[in-house]
């Protein structure tokens, strides 16, 4: 159970940046208001992520700029409305995943992927350090073509390049469903920051992604400060 772990999982891949470059094409560009239309409305997308436990993920993805939410769940099983035992026991086949909602005008889907494959080990199935199950296999649940093409793209890019000592065996699969964890999920880092789990495992992978990172973070992220004794 993640309540009694105490060594931070060797899983993020936090010490330096791709060894290339991708060529992607641009998010489309927003449509121009006219005077008989007038509009300053977003146009935002969503981008579906399994990569271990949602407590980690969640407070790596919410310090992007252009990201509008983040939220923890479940998605890839056969059992509608899961609990969290029901997915820990293994049997749902859902994994812990985050729902994220972004402006693409801010960060690009390109982005939001090398943030995932940079913050965890895509090559170990099923697992992320002393998590084990099926529930923390990696995953990329896409919600159309142009997302399933550069994903896949993405990790035979990272394939062919050995940037990985082993291969990548994250699923990319199309997106079907997401069902919300419970509200004691949500934002679980800044909400017990104290709590051992977030001061042993996520604080530190947090810590590393911020300085890998800087360009795509919020101008002052919130951070989560253990209260003092």
């Amino acid at each position: 159970m993640k309540m009694s772990m105490f060594v931070t999982a060797g899983a993020a891949l936090l010490s330096g940046a791709i060894p290339f470059t991708l060529v992607f094409a641009e998010s489309p560009a927003m449509p121009q208001a006219t005077d008989s239309q007038p509009s300053t409305a977003k146009k935002l997308e969503t981008a579906t992520f399994g990569s271990g436990c949602f407590w980690c993920t969640e407070a790596v993805f919410e310090r992007l700029k252009g990201v509008e939410s983040v939220v923890s769940g479940y998605s890839g099983g056969i059992l509608k409305n899961p609990t969290y035992e029901q997915v820990c026991s293994g049997t749902t086949g859902h994994a812990e995943v985050i729902q994220v909602t972004f402006d693409p005008a801010v960060i690009s889907y390109p982005q939001l992927l090398k943030v995932f494959w940079n913050t965890h080990d895509p090559t170990t199935p099923n697992r992320q350090g002393h998590d084990v199950g099926t529930q923390y296999r990696s995953a990329i649940f896409y919600h159309n073509d142009e997302q399933r093409k550069q994903a896949e793209h993405y990790k035979e890019k990272l394939d062919s390049s050995g940037a990985f000592s082993a291969p990548i065996v994250t699923e990319i699969v199309p997106f079907q469903a997401f069902y919300p964890a419970e509200k004691y999920h949500q934002d679980y880092y800044s909400d017990n920051p104290s709590q051992q789990y977030c001061s042993y495992v996520i604080r530190p992978k947090v810590e590393k992604f911020e300085k890998a990172f800087g360009d795509l973070l919020e101008d002052a992220p919130a951070e989560a400060t253990p209260a003092k004794p």
